[in-house]
């Protein structure tokens, strides 16, 4: 069996041989060489190729395509991006509803994707619901995020208010409070859709070398231990895999997110829990809780990971005892019927955190660069938005998506905010991860003294606060 499919649940689904395609063995010539076959790398590719099909673009691998966040993460393809309020909070009211309908419309233009390149990938669009369920506080601070949106101009089509009435219409939870639902997000099977992205652009003529490692990279060249491109424009798509191109370790930190799957639940229980239209869910806590039912009637269930001195990969996502009785405990919470579920897979991968918690878009024409990234573990949907928007800045075409907040323009990479160097960023971070769990614990304690819930939650966001 190729090692490959123990990457993850979803690379385990898929019905192809996991072969990699062959690697680089020469030295070539290219108008666009893309670091990564992921989904930045690939949408980047496809859009360039659909505008201007001459572009000789090749895309080097270090393993195969989908290895990274790509083909591990929980399968929430969501029209909006990391930090789009505090993006959007001081733009011009006309100009934050042009940006509201981009992000928006990341999940429908997915879906003329799919059904025009004919790639089957689970993709369902029924919504995402972010709840309050396991403590009360996170009824007045779901109200608040509620307030927030509104106060941006969103109405009740975009984000609207579900009583546990409402909501037990679409999901059944222990101790519901209530939640947020809004209609922009759809659920995929993140692996069939990048390997599905692949095999598109290769036959639309980009060349894909994999296990190609790139082992240098410089302005209009880069190497790998067999061979190199020389090329006027260099995309690095490699998210959270940056520290391994320096100087791109500065910008984006590798941190981790871990997943668990259940082995596939009867109709019985589903018809207790719910979900039948494929929605996403979410628990508002800062443990950063997600999950969805997959097409094969598994519930997938993730929450945030950690990060490593240094910003260090994580290579091994075999999770230990403690990782997968976490997230078995936080589920087992929302669904007590699952408190003995088999979980079948469990998995994790490094996705790319920007500093202030603002994904980018930008171009340095002086370098022939384009990069795209710190998505913070929103990108599948935000990777499609980035490569469409890089397609645009190396083209050299003026558009709506060319003009919004995140889009940097044209500067250099030494523009963007820097994270701290060690040990401070390591210190900080972990400081913070542990106030959101010493708040959770407490929280979810009933019998937690008030002044001791007041302490948890105010230290956690005044933390919270710090890390943006």
């Amino acid at each position: 069996m190729s090692p490959w499919r123990s990457l993850s649940l979803w690379m385990d689904q898929l019905d192809e041989p996991l072969a990699a395609r062959p690697a680089l063995s020469e030295d070539l010539h290219a108008d666009v060489a893309i670091i990564g076959a992921g989904y930045t790398g690939l949408w980047t590719a496809y859009y360039l190729k659909r505008q201007a099909p001459q572009l000789r673009i090749v895309i080097l691998e270090g393993e195969i395509a989908g290895f990274g966040a790509s083909g591990r993460n929980g399968g929430w393809l969501m029209g909006g991006m990391l930090g789009e309020a505090a993006m959007l909070a001081d733009q011009p009211s006309a100009q934050r509803h042009a940006a509201f309908q981009v992000l928006h419309g990341i999940p429908d233009e997915v879906a003329s994707v799919l059904q025009r390149e004919q790639i089957a990938c689970d993709y369902r669009k029924a919504g995402v619901l972010y709840c309050a369920a396991r403590y009360p506080e996170q009824l007045a601070s779901l109200r608040e995020q509620l307030t927030a949106l509104h106060a941006l101009g969103l109405d009740e089509t975009d984000y609207r208010w579900l009583t546990p009435f409402d909501l037990g219409k679409q999901l059944q939870l222990a101790n519901a409070y209530g939640a947020i639902y809004t209609p922009h997000c759809a659920t995929i099977q993140p692996a069939k859709l990048v390997r599905g992205l692949a095999r598109c652009v290769q036959a639309m003529g980009v060349e894909l070398y994999e296990q190609s490692r790139v082992t240098d990279w410089q302005t209009g060249q880069v190497r790998t231990a067999t061979g190199s491109v020389r090329a006027d424009w260099i995309v690095p798509a490699v998210e959270g895999y940056a520290a391994s191109l320096p100087p791109l370790g500065k910008y984006q930190l590798p941190v981790q997110s871990l997943l668990v799957a259940t082995e596939p639940l009867s109709k019985e229980i589903w018809a207790d829990i719910g979900l039948e239209r494929g929605q996403a869910f979410s628990e508002n806590s800062r443990q950063v809780t997600y999950g969805q039912r997959s097409a094969d009637n598994r519930l997938i269930f993730g929450a945030r990971g950690g990060y490593r001195f240094g910003g260090q990969l994580r290579t091994d996502f075999n999770l230990n005892e403690d990782e997968r009785d976490l997230r078995r405990y936080l589920f087992g919470e929302l669904f007590p019927q699952l408190k003995q579920a088999r979980i079948s897979h469990a998995w994790g991968g490094n996705l790319g955190m920007a500093r202030r918690f603002r994904p980018h878009m930008l171009v340095d024409r002086s370098n022939g660069i384009a990069l795209s990234g710190g998505y913070g573990g929103e990108g599948v949907g935000a990777s499609n938005l980035g490569g469409r928007t890089l397609a645009d800045l190396i083209l050299g075409q003026q558009s709506e998506l060319t003009r919004q907040p995140w889009v940097l323009g044209d500067q250099p990479l030494s523009r963007l905010p820097r994270w701290e160097p060690e040990p401070l960023r390591w210190l900080g971070y972990n400081a913070i991860i542990q106030s959101f769990v010493h708040e959770d614990r407490v929280l979810a304690n009933p019998h937690s003294a008030p002044w001791r819930r007041q302490l948890a939650s105010g230290l956690a966001g005044t933390l919270e606060k710090f890390m943006h």
